[in-house]
């Protein structure tokens, strides 16, 4: 399973929770467990920051030798590289967004738990 696919099942599953909201759901244990997803995906998320701005600065080195020497294989080498760049920057993009939500459903299910606690 991609870590795409992956996290757009974990993203239903919880949305799927929060809106059965069945009574003597712990949420509690709920708040722990998406935590504890939330970490994954941020170590998901860095990870793939790191290589993509490895991939940015190898693109920019590329075109500055481009630029200077106009050399043939530094043109192949950079598009290569940017064909290797975009996908990157279309992964990472989905991952910073789908961090973002999980911490949008955090609060949501730090309200239920506070909820649960006060009734």
């Amino acid at each position: 399973m991609t870590m795409k696919k992956q996290i757009q099942d974990y993203v239903k599953y919880i949305k799927g929770i929060l809106t059965e909201d069945r009574p003597g759901t712990d949420w509690k244990e709920v708040a722990v467990r998406h935590l504890i997803k939330i970490e994954f995906y941020q170590h998901e998320r860095m990870v793939h920051l790191i290589v993509m701005a490895l991939f940015a600065v190898m693109e920019m080195l590329s075109l500055t030798t481009l630029l200077i020497t106009a050399n043939l294989w530094a043109l192949a080498l950079m598009i290569m590289l940017l064909v290797l760049l975009v996908p990157y920057i279309g992964h990472y993009y989905f991952l910073e967004n789908s961090v973002q939500e999980l911490y949008l459903i955090y609060d949501v299910i730090l309200s239920r738990r506070d909820r649960d606690q006060n009734s």
